[in-house]
């Protein structure tokens, strides 16, 4: 008989090497366990490590991306700005050359009305002395010139005007471009200036996706370029212009003022020709009016005598006629008769020389006479010519340039009067 009872759990007991193997199996377990977690912890660590310095260097290389991209914008901006000053200044000189140009136009207007004055005043001449002398083939050249100048400076400011409008075009692609860059520039730097630490940092959406716009930096690179080159070209091509401008300035003017001084020199030749021909006219008038003057005596004295003459044939034809009523034998040739008779034939012979002679010199007296009329038509109309292109010569003293001396003169001689400045009175 037990004198205590005892229990045991209705449960399967362990025999003690069951015990000893699951304990064992504990041990074998908890170092699996700790080595895994090791081999776990030192992993992590080699990772950690190794993404930080990824991570760093990453960060570090796209930093030193972004300031080399900064830089490089930053130099393509500055270049841009500088092609941008240098076209804002070849407008401004090419402005300038250009109403220069448009400035000697307008001053041609005088030489086309001056020379279409001189035309028109010396077409106003009379009779045989509207010729086509040299005056009048110079001051038609001059016409010619003119208008050719004209032509070719309006050509010069229409390809100015032109050339304005592509370097307007020109600068407002440069100026986009200037206003893209600087734009780009300030996100550049916006994103320079981030660090992992900033507020303003967070996940984004489809972060690696490719704008529909963007292009390769090589295709970023020839873009710039070929803005940088048309610049270039443009500005290259502007001082050509602005060169031609002058030379086309110059060219008219000189050309203008050569012809111009053939045209003087033409009208004052042709004025003393005139002038020549009026003394020799003058001389001949005058020379004409004395033989006419001695004429006229010369025809007095030959009509006094055709008078007596006259005179004397009627005495001895009356004498004649009177003796042939003498009576009986007394009517004989005697030699009172035959030298009446020879008298009158010689009287009448010199009458009949003398009418000869006088309407021989009446003829000579009218000849002289239309002749000396003609002299003086024609004097009058050499007066008025002489008065036409002398008037044609004062006219076109407008056209003269005027005269400077001194420093101005030198000045002018050298182009270099745009560079003096104007000294203004206080």
């Amino acid at each position: 008989m037990q004198s205590v009872v005892t229990f045991e759990k209705p449960i399967p007991h362990l025999s003690l090497p069951d015990w000893d193997a699951r304990l064992y199996g504990l041990q074998v377990t908890a170092d699996t366990r700790r080595a895994d977690a090791f081999d776990l912890r030192h992993s992590a660590h080699q990772l950690r490590n190794e993404t930080r310095i990824k991570t760093d260097w990453d960060s570090y290389h796209n930093n030193n991306r972004l300031s080399a991209r900064i830089y490089e914008i930053e130099q393509w901006k500055s270049t841009i700005e500088d092609l941008l000053t240098r076209i804002d200044r070849e407008m401004n000189l090419l402005k300038e050359e250009k109403a220069s140009t448009e400035r000697e136009l307008e001053q041609l207007n005088m030489p086309l009305l001056v020379c279409s004055e001189c035309l028109s005043n010396r077409d106003g001449k009379r009779s045989t002395e509207l010729t086509y002398d040299m005056a009048d083939m110079e001051l038609k050249k001059e016409l010619c010139v003119t208008e050719a100048n004209k032509k070719l400076l309006i050509d010069r400011c229409q390809s100015t005007w032109e050339k304005i409008n592509r370097l307007e075009s020109v600068k407002f692609k440069l100026q986009l471009d200037l206003n893209d860059k600087t734009e780009a520039l300030t996100i550049d730097k916006n994103m320079l200036s981030l660090d992992k630490d900033c507020a303003n940092i967070t996940y984004k959406t489809d972060s690696l996706k490719t704008p529909k716009r963007m292009i390769t930096g090589e295709q970023w690179l020839q873009k710039v370029e070929a803005n940088r080159q048309m610049a270039q070209d443009e500005l290259q091509d502007t001082l050509r212009l602005r060169e031609s401008l002058f030379v086309a300035r110059e060219r008219a003017r000189n050309t203008l003022r050569a012809q111009t001084d053939v045209t003087n020199y033409m009208l004052r030749r042709r004025i003393y020709e005139t002038q020549r021909a009026r003394n020799e006219l003058d001389w001949q008038k005058m020379k004409m009016e004395e033989n006419m003057d001695k004429l006229a005596t010369e025809l007095k004295v030959m009509g006094e005598q055709f008078a007596d003459k006259v005179n004397a044939l009627k005495l001895a034809e009356t004498r004649l006629e009177t003796r042939g009523y003498r009576p009986g034998i007394e009517l004989a040739s005697d030699e009172a008769d035959l030298g009446l008779k020879e008298e009158v034939r010689n009287l009448r012979e010199t009458i009949r020389q003398l009418q000869e002679k006088l309407d021989c010199g009446k003829s000579t007296y009218n000849a002289l006479e239309d002749a000396s009329i003609k002299i003086a038509i024609d004097l009058a109309d050499k007066n008025q010519s002489l008065e036409v292109d002398t008037r044609a010569l004062e006219m076109r003293a407008a056209l003269e340039p005027k005269k400077l001396k001194g420093t101005d003169k030198n000045l002018v001689l050298a182009s270099m009067k745009d560079e003096v400045p104007k000294i203004t009175e206080c």
